[in-house]
Order: structure tokens, then C-alpha cells, then sequence
């Protein structure tokens, strides 16, 4: 298989307090891979790790064959790895041109002009929005300003943690369509998402946390399927 992203019997948490107990994931190249279950479970703390904002206890992290356990982030986005997280996603107090530029800061200008190009493009809201400092943003608009930020050095692998959270029904459809077309580009995503149906919907394939641990992977569609994990972790009442 042509793996981007292969984690095996990872172990990590912060400091010394330990969240994931040996988890065993892989994305394939290309790939739209959702991650689900409930609070305080490592999900986030996973997405954390393999970025180098956690500590890594054990265990191996392999991007592109290549061994990543341990790097620091700089390293990784160097690498093509990108990574949104749920909270403090942007610079409230710089405009949205200054966050796209914050993004871009270790490309040319013209690259630089490029990735904003292709950021209005793929969300025309921003574009009226350049002059606005974040902090006046909507919600949706913050979470496409903190995608876009995260595609100006033109990621191969892209990390998002709940990127639909605490927005409209509107947004949330908005966001996951953009994500989606990220994946018909090339570009191969790990999500974490608290809204799981409309996530998998859109997925190759998924993998269910609880306890630090994978308790259930395989495609999104037996995910979905599945009642147990429909009643549990998907909101579908019996």
C-alpha cells in the first residue's frame, strides 16, 4: 500500500500524563480518513502528536516511509505536513491578508500571491474580508481563514481538528465541500470530527476512538452502518 501517514502502537499524552495507549492508524495516499468517539478520548491529542505539539512516549510514526516521531513542527511542515487545530486558529488582531502572509512566511512573494489567489478561489467569502482584522469574523470565516493559512506552503497531508465546530448547519456543509475537493487535488486529510455522519459521508475511510485506543477502523461506510457505533458515537436513536 502506498502509505503517506503510518502510526504504530503509539503512545503519547503531555508531559507524563499519558492519553493514547498504542494506537495503529495509517492514511493512504489521496485518502479522506475520519477520526470519531467521544470527549477526552486522544483524538485531538493524536492529531497533536504527530504535529509535535504533544509529547510522543513510544512507538513509531512514519511519514512517507520516512521515520517522524519526535520532530519538531517546523520539520513536519517542511515535510508537507499541515495541521488546523479547533481553537486559536488565527491571529484575531491581523487582518486576513496578515494571517495568509503568516501562513506563507517562508515562501517567495510570488508563491506567496499564488496561495491567496487560490484561497479567495476556493473561498470567495475572503476575499471582501483581506482589510478585516480575524477577530471580526464569523465563525465560518474564521475556520476557512485558518484552512487557507494552512494550504499557503501547499501541503501534501493535511491534519484538521473539528473544523466544523460550533457553526451554522450552512457552514458546516461549506467547510466539509471544500475539504473534499482538498482530497480531489491530491492532498490526502485526517480529521477529527465531533459531527461524524457528515463527516464519513464524505470519507474513505474512518477509525473509532475510546480510551486512548482504536476500538473499531475500517471503511466509512461500515462505520455508518454499523448500530452500535451508530447509537453511540453517531447521535442515531433507537
Amino acid at each position: 500500500m502506498d502509505y503517506v501517514l503510518e502510526a504504530s502502537d503509539v503512545e503519547g499524552g503531555y508531559d507524563k500524563v499519558k492519553i493514547l495507549n498504542g494506537i495503529d492508524l495509517y492514511v493512504e495516499r489521496g485518502e479522506f480518513v475520519t477520526i470519531i468517539g467521544p470527549n477526552g478520548c486522544g483524538k485531538s491529542t493524536f492529531l497533536k502528536m504527530l504535529f509535535g505539539l504533544a509529547t510522543h512516549y513510544n512507538g513509531s510514526i512514519k511519514y512517507e516511509g520516512s521515520e517522524i516521531a519526535g520532530w519538531r513542527t517546523d520539520r513536519l511542515v517542511n515535510l508537507g505536513i499541515s495541521y488546523v487545530p479547533q481553537v486559536d486558529n488565527v491571529f484575531p488582531s491581523l487582518s486576513v491578508s496578515e494571517n495568509l502572509q503568516m501562513g506563507a512566511i517562508n515562501l517567495s512573494p510570488s508563491e506567496m500571491r499564488n496561495g491567496i489567489s487560490k484561497s479567495i478561489e476556493m473561498f470567495p467569502e475572503l476575499k471582501f474580508r483581506m482589510n478585516d482584522v480575524a477577530a471580526s469574523l464569523s465563525g465560518g470565516e474564521r475556520q476557512m481563514l485558518a484552512i487557507s493559512r494552512a494550504l499557503m506552503p501547499e501541503p501534501s497531508f493535511l491534519m484538521l481538528d473539528e473544523p466544523t465546530a460550533a457553526l451554522s448547519p450552512r457552514y458546516q456543509q461549506q467547510i466539509l465541500e471544500n475539504i473534499d475537493e482538498l482530497r480531489s487535488q491530491g492532498i490526502s486529510i485526517l480529521l477529527v470530527e465531533q459531527n461524524a455522519r457528515l463527516s464519513l459521508e464524505r470519507s474513505d475511510r474512518g477509525y473509532v476512538f475510546s480510551g486512548g485506543r482504536v476500538v473499531y477502523t475500517g471503511e466509512a461506510s461500515s462505520i455508518l452502518d454499523n448500530p452500535d457505533l451508530g447509537n453511540y458515537f453517531l447521535g442515531v436513536q433507537e
